[in-house]
């Protein structure tokens, strides 16, 4: 049972991310002065008792963390948020990509294998584990936590995403105050919860302003830069084409860009874009792009630290917990031009 306040309820006091909280915590040195007396006057004003570690002596404890792909910039912000938490926790972090992307002997022996190597628990980053795969961790009792599900999850099922509806709602409101009128938005699959949430608050902000929804704006497809760039060549295509687009990752913005400069574009200019998740790539586009942040570190560093308290019997009283999302404004964005005014 909990005896005092949280490291997330520091975090917040003080002002800074949980993993900056737990760096303070653990005596890390790469923390700002300045930080550091926040974080420090925040443990000492709400009484915060560190976690004991686990005993040294015996073997450490084992999560698994599974993600779509190693090759991907999310997976990195993902790492880095479990890898803070388990730190904390006095946990080793096995990372590894998902068993979908594998062939079926591996897909088959993969809890096995988890198993084997004596893993208390799992994280699975937007991985779709098969029914067989729960049963059989749910078979050996060990507990798993989901991060940002590419489905809905099961009933009970505990899980770790961002506010989408809101970062949708955030996004399309940007762009109707700068003054566009036709906006699209180019998503994933809408089958897809965080996809599904994000154009429902597209919808809704086009509403409250008293804007239409106009079906032909509304394109979806995968989370990748191909088809984004195939479904913004067919919105430029049409009579009326959107001034801005509101694309649902950052990837896919990078194939919005490309359309875009392939038909003589220019970028805020003729034509704004916002996308969605602030990865490394959204700072390094040209132009900067503006997008939505979702805290991906946080998001790791919560859903592991509701594993722990799972691994030692608990069950957390609700079974989602979404972070809060936010707008960083850069360079891809403006009023429309003024021949579409």
């Amino acid at each position: 049972m909990t005896t005092g306040p949280t490291l997330a309820v520091v975090a917040r006091e003080a002002g800074v991310s949980v993993p900056t909280a737990s760096k303070v915590v653990n005596g890390r040195e790469d923390v700002a002065p300045e930080t550091r007396r926040r974080v420090t006057e925040a443990l000492n004003r709400l009484g915060y008792v560190r976690r004991p570690r686990f005993d040294q002596t015996k073997p450490p404890r084992l999560v698994d963390l599974v993600v779509p792909s190693l090759n991907h910039s999310r997976s990195g912000a993902v790492l880095h948020g479990a890898e803070e938490a388990a730190h904390e926790a006095g946990l080793d972090l096995v990372v590894s990509a998902a068993p979908s992307a594998r062939g079926g002997r591996a897909r088959r022996g993969w809890p096995d294998r988890l198993a084997a190597r004596g893993s208390a628990g799992v994280l699975f980053d937007r991985t779709g584990p098969t029914a067989s795969h729960l049963a059989l961790l749910a078979h050996r009792r060990i507990p798993y936590v989901m991060i940002d599900p590419v489905s809905e999850p099961p009933p009970g099922v505990v899980s770790v995403g961002a506010a989408d509806w809101q970062g949708g709602v955030t996004a399309t409101e940007h762009l109707i105050a700068l003054g566009h009128e036709r906006v699209a938005v180019v998503c994933g699959p809408r089958r897809t919860p965080c996809s599904g949430a994000r154009v429902a608050g597209y919808r809704s902000a086009l509403t409250s302003a008293g804007l239409p929804v106009r079906a032909e704006y509304l394109r979806d497809g995968g989370f990748d830069e191909s088809t984004a760039h195939r479904r913004t060549r067919e919105l430029l295509d049409l009579p009326d084409p959107p001034t801005a687009v509101f694309v649902c990752s950052d990837r896919m913005a990078l194939g919005v860009y490309r359309a875009a400069l392939e038909r003589g574009l220019r970028i805020p200019y003729d034509i704004s874009v916002v996308g969605f998740d602030d990865l490394p790539e959204s700072r390094w586009a040209a132009p900067a792009l503006t997008t939505v942040r979702q805290p991906l570190a946080e998001m790791a560093a919560t859903a592991l630290r509701l594993l722990v308290r799972m691994m030692d019997g608990e069950h957390p009283e609700g079974t989602r917990t979404e972070l809060s999302t936010r707008l960083v404004e850069r360079a891809s964005t403006a009023p429309p031009p003024v021949h579409a005014r």
